[in-house]
């Protein structure tokens, strides 16, 4: 009895590698990751990130009201910070009378995920583009940046006003928000960038306008990195978990 249950032991410790190799992950080479949806990079590689933000609204006059919001992020960094130049352009052209179509509906776009860009027009003769774009570049270092434009503090907000709309720049704990309500009811636009996610929605109720809501993300990647570089991470982007994103 004894030396049939020993028999089974020996039988199964003798499977056993043979099992283990069987659940054995197999490595994949850089090649083979390159292929792959997603991608990957490995820590230290990113030495520098950027994000620009740019919304305008022309009307039918040629009057522009908008503007740039932007940050970007070196090893150097020591807390993100978004920086908002102003846009105010005068036009030449004729007044465009009050707007008078209407839209309805759209309260669920304020509950999207991901990347969400909208265009409802209820006019004539207008133009709305919605626009994000990923540049990926690389570097034997971070380029020379130079922040331009008024800091904007979290929680705060800035505003502009001309004959084109109104324009206000705010940063909240759910991200940064650049917001234009054209004059004369001729519709409004909001680009929003935060919580994992980015809203480009332009409503447009009169005519002869043109609107822009444009987002870069901008990576440069260490060309050629060494195994001293994989602890220079950037700590800096943590900091842009407390801004909403």
């Amino acid at each position: 009895m004894k030396t049939a249950i020993w028999l089974a032991v020996v039988c199964l410790a003798a499977s056993l590698p043979t099992q283990a190799q069987t659940f054995k992950p197999i490595e994949l080479k850089d090649q083979e990751l390159a292929t792959l949806r997603g991608r990957y990079v490995m820590p230290g590689r990113i030495i520098s990130f950027g994000i620009v933000m740019t919304s305008t609204w022309q009307n039918a006059n040629g009057e522009v009201i908008g503007a740039t919001s932007s940050m970007h992020i070196q090893q150097s960094t020591i807390t993100p910070q978004f920086y908002v130049s102003m846009i105010d352009e005068k036009g030449n052209g004729s007044a465009r009378s009050q707007g008078t179509g209407t839209v309805t509906g759209g309260s669920g776009l304020n509950s999207t995920e991901g990347v969400t860009q909208v265009v409802r027009a209820a006019g004539d003769n207008n133009s709305a583009y919605n626009n994000v774009e990923i540049n990926v570049t690389k570097a034997s270092q971070a380029p020379a940046t130079q922040q331009q434009g008024q800091a904007l503090a979290a929680g705060s907000t800035l505003v502009s006003a001309n004959g084109a709309g109104s324009l206000s720049v705010s940063s909240t704990g759910t991200g940064v928000q650049l917001n234009i309500v054209g004059k004369n009811n001729q519709g409004s636009t909001v680009q929003r960038l935060g919580e994992g996610g980015l809203m480009q929605n332009t409503t447009l109720l009169g005519g002869g306008n043109q609107v822009r809501n444009l987002t870069s993300l901008n990576v440069v990647l260490r060309d050629n990195a060494t195994a001293g570089s994989l602890n220079g991470n950037l700590d800096p982007l943590k900091g842009l978990r407390t801004l909403g994103f």
